[in-house]
Formats: structure tokens, C-alpha cells, sequence
């Protein structure tokens, strides 16, 4: 899929993904690997070598669901071996490395495709040098750090001709697709303002970085594991998990769960770049007198609001975590659940409403009644194989041959969206010292920050640009 402009703005094309599946149902005539050749193709009689980064926690079950498909995990690399142990005692003839930039050096011949399942800050150069070489790549949720890492892996994904997906697996489920079922025929009108909401974070924001260092654990290399952040000591509980809430390393509670609750309406109303952003944070008491100032660390709540040119007219999109939640929709009943209970989103049309919950599960038209009610063909194809394996498969027959569901043309600006979210939240925080030299002012707050998307820039509050793109610590680039 490709981005288009309109008179009302940039939308993302639904053409590929509103096909009945004719192509993906499709058989193909096995060909020996040497008549096809060359980067971004394999033969369709081979199996998919598989090497994985990052092979612990979520990057262990990736790994695992793909070679439930014809695919073989031949190399493994991670920087913590403890992390690493489970995925190494599975497929114990996989080569295993700690440096992925090594791995990739020495095993680029004998590998076709990698998945990328480390913290956020390292999913981009990971993700990049792969694709170089010709590989395939499959990149957890979200797909990058940064706005700027977004567009460049989204443009490469089309210049080295490698089939993507992002981890984001609702993309592939069958909620999202009955939502636009029911979008598409006109069930409840033109949206103009959508709700989303999770309980997250369950990881500690909203902190100062912690004073006391810590011995580094036997098996972690920390300096890889930092990779393209700032040098900093080892501290205790960061790894394995509560990186998420440090904006060095994580992309707090919009990173971690808006590319599985945002991406229905995202999919559904084919939203494109937002045109502006607005932003308010929970507040950190450190005692009774004093309110914290932490901008090394997401905030412990959010909610933003960010502006889509919509084909019907302006969009309004809300993002509430840390337990804010949306007032609920008057036609759902008092006992109903909203969303799942902890996550969802909410549709408001012209028409009525709809709702669902993480991944795009539980759709449903409110009042709940509706539902019965409704008769809506199926036009949309859906995806028996799964996330895991439309990615494999699509591996397998070669660039451009197969539809997936979240390819980085589709994934890359749903991405640039959600951070751009994140850009408003660290905005807030901005503080500069006041005039008369007493206290501070913080300038990026109460003001709508205005976005240019095509050259991802504020144009309102120029400070608010630091974070479309950071700087990698020394060693580390982008690419080559």
C-alpha cells in the first residue's frame, strides 16, 4: 500500500487491503532458488531460514510461532544470555551470537529472513542493517523509537524490495475487519471522534533515574544491550521489562498498546498523517510540597489529542492511559463491559457508534442490540494462517507476491502516528528558565502543536523537533 494525497489531506490506501484475497488464496509453481535470485526473493520450494534478535520474552514466542510454518530458526542473538536460554535449549542447533551486527556479518548467506524483538531503541538499526543485506524482516510493536526511524525503514522496505510485518497482531485479526465491514456500509455514518484508552503502564513511570548503581547480571553484555542510547551505569529492575517507562530506551504506554488499540481506527478510517497534537500528564508528587520534574521517564497518565483530515471531514482521535478512560457511551448498557475492560476504542459517527477492544477483538455496534440486527456481507478476506504465518508465507513467495496485513507502508505512518503522540507528551515537559530568573516556564504546554507531516516537523514550537529524531550514542548508526 502506498500513501495518497486528496483534497482533504494524506490517507492511507485501502485498495490491497479491501481485496477479496483472490491473490493470497492463489497457488504458485515451484521454481529452483537460482531462477530467482537476487535480494528480497526466495524460492517457494525452500523453507525460511529464520534468525533471531533479541530471543527472549516476546522475541522467544515469536520465534517459536514461526517455526509452527515452514520456516527454520537457524541463528540466534541476544545480548542476555539468562534471556536467551530458553530459545537456545529449543533450537539447539541454531548458531547464537550476543552482537546482532556480528551475526549479521558472519551469517547474512545463510539466513533469509530476522525478526527483531529487542527494547524499542534498538528495533530501527537492528531492523535497518538487516534489511541492507537483502533480508526480510518481521519488527515488534512499535515498529521504532522515533518518528524519523518510522519513515526510514518505511522507505527502505521499498527500496530493497523485503517483505515486512510489524508485531502488531490484531492487524491480522478478524475484529478489525468486521469493523470496517461495517464502517464501509454506511452502519454508523461519517466518524468524527474516536476514543482510545489502556490501563497501562504495569511498569514503574513517572520516576527519577535511580542514584544507587548495581552489578551488571553474569551473561548481559549492558553496553550492547544500551546499544544506541547514552552511556549510563546498570541499575537494578530495568531489565527485563521496566525499560518501557525510560524515554532512552521505551516508549511508555501509547508505545507499548497504541499499535494494537489505535491501528483499528487508524485501518478502519484510513487516517494518515495527523495534522496537530495536544497533550496533558499526570503529575509527580516527590513529597507534599514538591512536584516532581522527571523528563528521563514517561508519565504516569496521558491523554492527547491529535487532529486527522478525514475523507468526510476533521477527525478527532483521544489517547487516555494510566487508568483514564472515556465516559461511557450512553447506548451501552450500565453492567456492559467498554472495550475489553482495561483497553479499547470507541467510534462516535454521524450515525451511531461502535466499539472494541484491544487487537480490534470484540467488535461491536452500540447498543449492543445492533449487532443482531446487522446485515453486512463479508467482503473483506480474512487471514486463516495468522499474523505469524502470512509473514513466513509472504517470505517464501517473494516480494510484492502476497498481501499482508501490516507491511511497514502500513505500519511506518501508523507508527509515526503513535509517537507522534509520544513527541506532544515529552513536549509538555519542556522547561526553560523564566526571564526574571526565578522558576521556569514550560512553553510546550496549553498550546495545539501543529504538525507538517510529509517533513515531520512542528511548526509552532520548534523545540518540540528534538524529538522526531534522537542522536545514537558514538559506534552506532542507521544503516550503513
Amino acid at each position: 500500500m502506498v500513501q495518497e494525497k486528496n483534497n482533504e489531506g494524506n490517507q492511507i490506501s485501502r485498495r490491497s487491503f479491501l481485496t477479496t484475497g483472490a491473490t493470497a488464496a492463489a497457488g504458485f509453481m515451484i521454481v529452483p532458488r537460482h531462477v530467482l535470485g537476487g535480494k528480497g526473493h526466495i524460492a517457494p520450494s525452500d523453507r525460511l531460514r529464520v534468525a533471531g534478535i533479541g530471543v527472549g520474552g516476546k522475541g522467544e514466542s515469536d520465534i517459536a510461532e514461526f517455526a509452527k510454518g515452514p520456516a527454520d530458526i537457524v541463528v540466534l542473538c541476544d545480548v542476555d544470555d539468562n534471556r536467551a536460554a530458553n530459545s537456545v535449549k529449543r533450537f539447539p542447533k541454531a548458531k547464537y551470537y550476543k552482537d546482532f551486527r556480528e551475526m549479521l556479518d558472519k551469517e547474512h548467506k545463510n539466513i533469509d529472513a530476522v525478526s527483531v524483538s529487542t527494547p524499542d531503541h534498538q528495533h530501527a538499526v537492528a531492523a535497518m542493517a538487516a534489511m541492507q543485506l537483502g533480508k526480510h524482516v518481521y519488527v515488534q510493536k512499535p515498529l521504532t523509537h522515533d518518528i524519523y526511524e518510522a519513515r526510514m525503514l518505511t522507505e527502505a522496505a521499498k527500496k530493497y524490495k523485503v517483505v515486512t510485518q510489524m508485531g502488531n497482531q490484531g492487524a491480522s485479526g478478524d475484529g478489525v475487519r468486521q469493523l470496517m465491514e461495517w464502517y464501509n456500509a454506511g452502519l454508523i455514518g461519517d466518524v468524527h471522534t474516536v476514543y482510545c484508552w489502556t490501563n497501562r503502564p504495569v511498569w514503574p513511570q513517572g520516576l527519577p533515574w535511580p542514584t544507587a548503581t548495581a552489578e551488571i547480571p553474569k551473561g548481559l553484555d549492558w553496553d550492547l544491550w544500551l546499544g544506541t542510547a547514552p552511556k549510563k551505569d546498570f541499575v537494578n529492575k530495568l531489565v527485563p521489562f521496566n525499560w518501557r517507562g525510560w524515554w532512552d530506551y521505551g516508549t511508555g504506554a501509547l508505545g507499548d498498546m497504541g499499535c494494537h488499540i489505535v491501528e483499528p481506527p487508524f485501518r478502519v478510517l484510513g487516517l494518515g498523517y495527523p495534522t496537530s497534537a495536544e497533550a496533558s500528564v499526570g503529575s509527580v508528587y516527590v513529597d507534599e510540597f514538591k512536584q516532581g520534574y522527571f523528563p528521563d521517564s514517561c508519565p504516569p497518565s496521558s491523554h492527547v489529542i491529535m487532529n486527522f483530515k478525514g475523507k468526510a471531514g476533521d477527525i478527532k482521535l483521544h489517547w487516555m492511559d494510566g487508568g483514564i478512560q472515556p465516559a461511557r457511551p450512553e447506548e451501552l448498557g450500565p453492567n456492559e463491559r467498554m472495550g475489553d475492560g482495561g483497553n479499547g476504542a470507541i467510534f462516535i459517527g454521524t450515525k451511531g457508534k461502535m466499539m472494541c477492544g484491544t487487537y480490534g477483538m470484540y467488535p461491536s455496534l452500540l447498543p449492543s442490540s445492533r449487532n443482531a440486527e446487522a446485515k453486512v456481507a463479508q467482503t473483506i478476506a480474512r487471514v486463516p494462517e495468522g499474523h505469524y504465518l502470512q509473514w513466513v508465507n509472504a517470505c517464501i513467495a517473494g516480494y510484492g507476491k502476497k498481501e499482508l496485513s501490516a507491511p511497514f507502508d502500513i505500519a511506518g505512518p501508523l507508527t509515526e502516528t503513535i509517537l507522534m503522540g509520544n513527541l506532544a507528551i515529552r513536549s509538555y515537559d519542556v522547561r526553560k528558565p523564566k526571564a526574571s530568573g526565578s522558576g521556569f516556564d514550560y512553553p510546550g504546554r496549553y498550546i495545539k502543536l501543529l504538525w507538517d507531516g510529509p517533513n515531520m516537523k512542528i511548526t509552532n514550537f520548534d523545540d518540540a523537533n528534538q524529538f522526531v529524531k534522537r542522536s545514537y550514542r558514538d559506534g552506532w548508526t542507521l544503516g550503513k
